[in-house]
């Protein structure tokens, strides 16, 4: 889950024609937090799949209770995307998001803290993002780092959409804890130039630079909207 716009002015953006206010609210804050207990459970689950070794009839009477828990889950359940959600007030609440989702077992999920000079984020991959034995799959390290760099080039007052993205693989991501960093290199326009590092406690494993475009005549910042 990212952090909260550092200015409560800043939190209504349009996106898409849509104006959406992620303003917080107690029971948001409460609904949140019981989706977000239960992806983590489902993410304890995952994980003790892969790393199992309990005989197969065991595994057959877990699949069983499993797929009654999903038949529970499915009797009331959203249509379409779950990503971005909209209720009478236009409230929008990113929980199906694949790095940050507070309800989806798919994310690590990652924390983003924003600071005076970008973004940083320590998360901790276990064997759900293996690639090679032992290591994070390199796939897994672009989109964390398209993640964590996109969020820094919006500034949590714009949006902005990933252009280009290239990654250098210094050396193998070990498995568990890591430090993600962002920063704004320099702004062009609508082009907003980030880089970034995944690091483990010996040092960087991946950099990555990209070009964050901000759609031309979507200004998101209310701050910047002209008068009428």
């Amino acid at each position: 889950m990212t952090s909260r716009p550092p200015f409560p002015e800043a939190s209504a953006l349009s996106v898409g024609g849509f104006v959406r206010d992620d303003t917080p609210t107690p029971e948001v804050d409460r609904r949140e937090a019981v989706l977000a207990s239960l992806a983590g459970t489902v993410r304890e689950l995952v994980d003790a799949a892969i790393r199992t070794t309990v005989d197969d009839d065991e595994v057959h009477r877990i699949r069983g209770d499993l797929a009654g828990i999903v038949d529970r889950l499915r009797a009331s359940q959203l249509p379409g995307p779950a990503g971005v959600r909209f209720n009478g007030e236009m409230r929008a609440w990113n929980w199906g998001n694949a790095v940050v989702g507070a309800a989806n077992a798919i994310a690590p999920p990652l924390e983003v803290v924003h600071g005076s000079s970008g973004c940083h984020a320590d998360v901790v991959l276990g064997a759900a993002y293996e690639g090679p034995p032992g290591l994070v799959h390199g796939g897994v390290s672009a989109m964390l780092l398209d993640h964590i760099m996109g969020v820094t080039a919006s500034a949590m007052r714009r949006t902005t959409f990933t252009g280009t993205l290239t990654m250098r693989y210094r050396r193998g991501t070990p498995l568990g804890p890591l430090r993600l960093e962002a920063s704004i290199a320099r702004e062009e326009g609508r082009k907003v130039f980030v880089v970034a590092s995944i690091a483990d406690a010996e040092g960087v494993t991946v950099e990555a630079d990209g070009i964050f475009i901000e759609p031309a005549g979507l200004r998101t910042d209310p701050r910047e909207q002209p008068s009428t």
